[in-house]
């Protein structure tokens, strides 16, 4: 099993608020202020809609079947509902955080995208992600020696190893230290040059996330990674932050002066049905995000984690394939 350490300081989460009543609330007006929304649907009783000022006149619903679990923590509600098509759904403060049906998609991506682009990686760090599932993946890679992970609710990882063991299996691997705390206070104190490859697996730029979209969060992790290490973090919808993306780029370019690359998958119960990627390396040698040098295959894997779903090295390579609106923002921001 996992060691557990205790790292306290400033939340990593961001703030975002639930209603605590579930389907219950559902004949309820909704309220327009984000304090105090209610996401168990008012206009269609039994359904669950993720409404954000992050995507403003528009929100995903899925049909809630049973509430499971309902929950506050010391920095967000939580809770996990059975759905009637996506199988168990993750949410806290009112945002799908995962599903079983498509979470494979981001977890997968988010993680084998840097660690097949390097060869070797022995060292990973993991910021956020409590669900586990960037450490299953991340369990696959047989050269991996270290995998220390720093997620801010313990809440989150107790739930998920209760109601979503498929994807919280990887706490079981024995490579794995979980460390319990802010994530931003983390990386500043680990010591330079540590690992091959940091994984951000974050919340929205809202709140005290903001801290992890900004240029002193980018230069700790590139003072905690080796010359030529890389850094994979959640980047945001095309279709809906081109100005967040736009930011993002600029900051990383002025930093990382190995490679900056945007990549995307496609996730249904996502906002706009996809999510982006920031990949990153530092200088040193020489880091092709889009041509895969350290192929991974499920079947000679140690980790104990289903076989792959999602990815394989020609959906790598498509991953940073652009339409022509995002690609000419982003080319232009990364050759600035």
């Amino acid at each position: 099993m996992a060691e557990e350490s205790v790292f306290t300081d400033l939340p990593m989460k961001r703030p975002r608020e639930d209603e605590e009543n579930g389907a219950s609330a559902a004949t309820e007006a909704m309220e327009t202020e984000t304090n105090s929304n209610d996401y168990i649907s008012p206009v269609i009783p039994g359904w669950f809609s993720e409404i954000s000022p992050m995507w403003p006149g528009e929100a995903h619903s899925l049909k809630v079947e049973k509430i499971l679990f309902q929950g506050k923590s010391d920095y967000q509600n939580v809770m996990v509902f059975q759905s009637s098509t996506y199988g168990k759904v993750l949410v806290l403060d009112g945002v799908i955080q995962l599903t079983e049906r498509d979470e494979c998609a981001y977890q997968e991506m988010i993680t084998h995208l840097p660690l097949c682009s390097i060869a070797n990686p022995k060292k990973v760090l993991v910021i956020g992600g409590g669900d586990g599932g960037v450490l299953r993946e991340v369990a696959r890679h047989t050269s991996v020696e270290q995998i220390d992970i720093c997620e801010i609710d313990k809440m989150v990882v107790d739930v998920s190893k209760k109601f979503f063991p498929d994807v919280s299996v990887g706490y079981e691997d024995p490579r794995v230290t979980l460390h319990i705390g802010d994530g931003v206070a983390f990386l500043k104190a680990v010591p330079g040059g540590t690992y091959d490859a940091v994984i951000v697996d974050s919340s929205d730029p809202i709140g005290p996330a903001q801290e992890l979209f900004e240029k002193p969060f980018f230069e700790s992790i590139a003072k905690a990674l080796r010359p030529g290490g890389v850094v994979s973090t959640q980047a945001e919808s095309i279709w809906l932050h081109m100005n967040i993306i736009e930011d993002i780029v600029t900051n990383c370019r002025q930093i990382f002066k190995g490679s900056v690359n945007y990549a995307w998958t496609t996730v249904p119960t996502y906002p706009s049905g996809m999510i982006g990627f920031m990949l990153c390396s530092t200088e040193g040698p020489t880091v092709d995000f889009k041509h895969p040098v350290n192929p991974i295959d499920s079947n000679d894997s140690q980790s104990k984690s289903k076989p792959l779903k999602f990815y394989n090295s020609e959906l790598h390579t498509a991953a940073f394939c652009l339409p022509s609106f995002a690609k000419k923002v982003i080319d232009s921001k990364a050759q600035s």
